[in-house]
């Protein structure tokens, strides 16, 4: 591999001067800088990012841990971390499986946004107190290197249980999401508190996993026991989405035999016939808060945990009348 004292030997000049043109020192000429970094491409140079970082001791790289769910989730929540980083000079990979885990006390990156139900919270913890800057999207820790920016899941699952509740006194449904899943779990446990509260709902919970297939399976087993007009809180769009399609093989109709409310108000709930009824949050602001929260983390500022609130949108796939 070729090194600077390559460099160096083909340009004549030391070894300090090249690592200064390198890295734009303005203790080299222009002339001279352009000369270096010609040789270097000749040469086919590629910095050792490893040493640069005993150095600097800096990447200006963040990584993100994901769960991979499938569907089209993530795009504007990595738009939103990915800009906002850039403009704090950073950059972004996204980062799956436990390997990955080792870019950080391997230093390959400056801090860690985790929004990935396998990372386990005592390893973040661990890392935490070597001093490592995390973000964490996915479930409640406090230490003074972890900050928190949560979704409002309690909030939402309340606005989609009173809108289902509204004029309504059928059978419910729970299509649930993935054990390991922090939002799930709270939309699950808030629906079945909201659901208690007025003594006389039959509620039925379904299994489901986040994905289309789960709701599919859902909507049959709803098909099967449907005797009168029900009413389905499906966790996220989804499995809403495999509800849809499923039921559209049936002579049930959404809106009126089956009413649907979701969570995510993904891009293609509105383009669903009925128009899917959903909670929506803003994911870009997702990114971009838990993004700016990091940054605050690295360069020592105070910072707070953030909560990312919810609001209801309505749609014919609740009928009210």
């Amino acid at each position: 591999m070729v090194g600077i004292k390559d460099i160096a030997k083909k340009a004549g000049v030391s070894i300090s001067t090249v690592s200064y043109a390198l890295n734009g020192s303005p203790k080299v000429t222009e002339k001279t800088r352009k000369r270096i970094m010609t040789i270097a491409n000749e040469l086919n140079y590629i910095p050792n990012m490893a040493a640069r970082t005993l150095k600097t001791r800096e990447t200006k790289i963040i990584g993100v841990y994901l769960t991979n769910y499938g569907g089209i989730f993530y795009g504007t929540l990595l738009e939103g971390l990915t800009q906002t980083l850039y403009k704090h000079g950073y950059e972004l990979i996204a980062c799956s499986g436990t390997k990955t885990h080792r870019f950080l006390p391997e230093k390959m990156i400056d801090g860690a946004i985790i929004l990935d139900a396998n990372f386990p919270s005592n390893e973040i913890l661990n890392y935490a107190n070597r001093g490592h800057k995390l973000v964490v999207l996915d479930r409640e820790l406090t230490h003074e290197n972890v900050c928190q920016v949560l979704l409002d899941n309690k909030g939402g699952a309340t606005l989609a249980i009173d809108y289902l509740s509204t004029n309504f006194k059928g059978d419910f449904y729970v299509i649930t999401g993935p054990d390991d899943s922090y939002d799930a779990r709270v939309r699950l446990e808030t629906a079945k508190q909201e659901l208690a509260r007025s003594g006389d709902k039959k509620v039925h919970i379904i299994e489901g996993d986040f994905s289309e297939e789960s709701g599919e399976k859902a909507a049959a087993m709803i098909a099967k026991n449907w005797k009168a007009p029900v009413s389905v809180f499906a966790l996220n769009d989804n499995m809403a989405i495999g509800m849809y399609r499923y039921f559209a093989g049936t002579d049930l109709q959404i809106g009126k035999d089956v009413r649907i409310i979701g969570f995510d108000n993904t891009d293609i709930s509105e383009y669903l016939v009925p128009r899917l009824a959903t909670i929506e949050y803003s994911k870009y602001k997702w990114g971009a808060v838990a993004a700016d929260k990091l940054v605050e983390l690295l360069e020592g500022e105070e910072t707070e945990n953030e909560i990312i609130y919810t609001t209801r949108i309505s749609g014919p796939s609740v009928s009210n009348n």
